[in-house]
């Protein structure tokens, strides 16, 4: 998740470790880079303590360990709710958009901040604050703001609020954790009272994309000269447009939001009048404050509780769609596994559907790639079946695995396998890639980091100094591979082991480039073969997303896009 994106400290990056998903994706640069780095990195963490995520369909694996689906929609709420309470894995640091980058600010977030365009549930693009947009060139995207907007002061939103918005990821003094996805752009101006115009350098398919998530997130004008470097903080909050208002912010226990009656959008009004979020960090206590009803909800259930949480009474654990792909990073390059022969054989001895039985508590499928099926809806028919034709897959086959790293040369080289004791799914997977090693003929060596520790592997390249392998859960923040492939560029901030391949290269910066859908994914693809052939991370499995609902309310969308809609809003009272 990123490193994080997947994007915490193992999401982006995310991803977490898929927080991990350090998902600075591409090209980032100076400082924005950074910061976004190591958010992703948190999430990363995260991810690996509590959560299991992905966006496989449901009843594709007859061996799949335990049987689930993926649920689009829980039944709608009845009526209105005075209140509910939600449980966030850890306190935000901040919840300024530019530096939301994690599953606990950008979960809360998504509630009170709104922006241009609005990414789904389902994965979809629809307009958001932005009513309509075109574009005449292709360098250049023309926005009509929505009229009638108020923020939550009252004040009514302006083509001056959207500029201002939009330009702090571009200044080098905010450091936002978006600015690699302002790189291609030139100019962002007010080109009609409530028109703007953002006029890039060189074509970005992806640009307009990123503007249904965090980088196309609208604060006030006036809140963000007033508020300045203390923007975001529990004193001051923000002040934005969503259906939910920033009410309170205690720290180290709770933050609360209330309902905006004078929201915009009646489809989306909240239905009830204030959400309480909890900081348990503790994976236990998160699961017993669902049993006793302590907390009514909450996203990212540890995989351990499943059965637990599947089975109660006091509520209903539902798996919804994701992009998160778990992988295990090749941070060193000029070792053993420098031989893509030799990371070949290590797949291939890794018994994947082992890991997704044993710690994903058999909810996921077992990956070939490192995107989700579901980020190719753009492709067409054609591209999406030549797609599974020609990915090069690796069964489990430890004899065969064997027998290929000899030929690569492999002889009881020592590889160093870097991990944390987050939780038992981390553990199982680290204990499975080093059975796997050693059935391959390595001495594999692992090293236990704190979590402080692990999250550097995913900032600082002499943190992977001496580290061959780490694990991380990556997810896209947009419906398109090319968030995830971007990240393994030549000389990308994410790109952790300095892997290079001209032709991957060349490929990725075609799809950049190339807006017709059947261009973009044949681009895409080439990509994603390459990729696959070549393993500079080795995809794992993916997972679902998951979330808890106690027993008094009903009305969310189980989905990766919790993180960037508005999901809170559709809560109310069970029927």
């Amino acid at each position: 998740m990123s490193s994080t994106r997947s994007g915490s400290p193992l999401r982006d990056g995310r991803r977490t470790h898929d927080r991990t998903l350090d998902r600075t994706h591409g090209r980032t640069h100076g400082r924005g880079r950074v910061r976004r780095a190591a958010a992703a990195v948190l999430a990363s963490a995260a991810l690996l303590v509590t959560s299991a995520c992905s966006g496989a369909a449901a009843d594709k694996d007859a061996d799949r360990a335990t049987a689930y689906k993926i649920t689009d929609k829980t039944p709608a709420a009845a009526g209105n709710v005075d209140s509910f309470t939600w449980s966030v894995y850890a306190e935000p640091t901040t919840i300024d958009y530019a530096y939301s980058f994690d599953f606990p600010p950008n979960q809360i977030l998504s509630n009170v901040c709104e922006s241009l365009l609005r990414w789904n549930p389902d994965l979809t693009t629809s307009p958001g604050l932005a009513a309509s947009y075109t574009n005449p060139t292709p360098t250049t995207w023309v926005y009509q703001i929505r009229p009638g907007v108020h923020f939550h002061d009252g004040t009514v939103l302006t083509a001056d609020d959207v500029v201002a918005s939009l330009s702090r990821n571009l200044d080098p003094g905010t450091a936002s954790v978006w600015a690699n996805q302002y790189k291609n752009v030139k100019s962002i101006d007010k080109t009609g009272p409530m028109e703007v115009t953002v006029t890039l350098a060189t074509p970005d398919s992806t640009f307009n994309k990123y503007l249904a998530a965090g980088p196309g997130t609208v604060e006030s004008a006036a809140t963000l000269a007033k508020s300045g470097k203390d923007y975001g903080n529990p004193q001051t909050g923000v002040n934005c447009t969503g259906p939910f208002s920033f009410g309170s912010w205690t720290s180290g226990q709770s933050l609360t939001l209330k309902r905006f009656d004078g929201y915009w959008n009646q489809e989306l009004k909240a239905k009830s009048g204030e959400v309480k979020f909890v900081f348990l960090a503790d994976a236990t206590t998160r699961v017993n404050a669902f049993q006793s009803g302590e907390v009514d909800g909450g996203w990212m259930v540890p995989p351990n509780a499943y059965a637990q949480l599947g089975s109660t009474e006091a509520g209903k654990l539902y798996f919804g769609r994701n992009t998160t792909v778990a992988d295990e990073v090749v941070a060193n390059l000029k070792g053993p596994l420098g031989n893509p022969k030799v990371r070949q054989a290590l797949l291939m001895a890794i018994d994947r559907k082992g890991i997704v039985k044993a710690g994903a508590g058999g909810v996921g499928e077992v990956s070939d790639s490192l995107v989700t099926d579901n980020l190719w809806a753009d492709a067409p028919p054609a591209t999406r079946e030549a797609l599974l034709k020609d990915l090069p897959k690796y069964p489990y086959d430890p004899a065969k695995a064997k027998a290929l790293a000899a030929e690569a040369g492999v002889d009881g080289q020592k590889v160093v396998i870097a991990t944390s004791p987050l939780d038992s799914q981390t553990t199982i997977i680290t204990q499975a890639v080093a059975q796997a090693a050693t059935a391959i003929g390595l001495k594999p060596q692992i090293d236990s980091l704190s979590a402080e520790k692990y999250t550097t592997l995913f900032t600082d390249p002499a943190a992977r100094e001496g580290i061959d392998l780490f694990l991380t859960f990556w997810y896209t923040s947009i419906t398109d591979p090319l968030d995830m492939f971007a990240s393994l560029e030549t000389g990308a901030f994410s790109n952790y082991g300095n892997w290079s391949d001209p032709a991957f290269d060349a490929a990725v910066e075609k799809a950049v480039g190339a807006y017709d859908p059947a261009d973009h994914a044949a681009a895409n693809a080439e990509a994603q073969k390459i990729a696959s052939r070549e393993l500079p991370w080795l995809p794992l499995y993916t997972l679902p997303v998951s979330v808890f609902m106690g027993k008094k309310i009903t009305g969310v969308q189980p989905s990766i896009a919790y993180l960037y809609y508005p999901w809170a809003a559709e809560i109310g009272a069970k029927g």
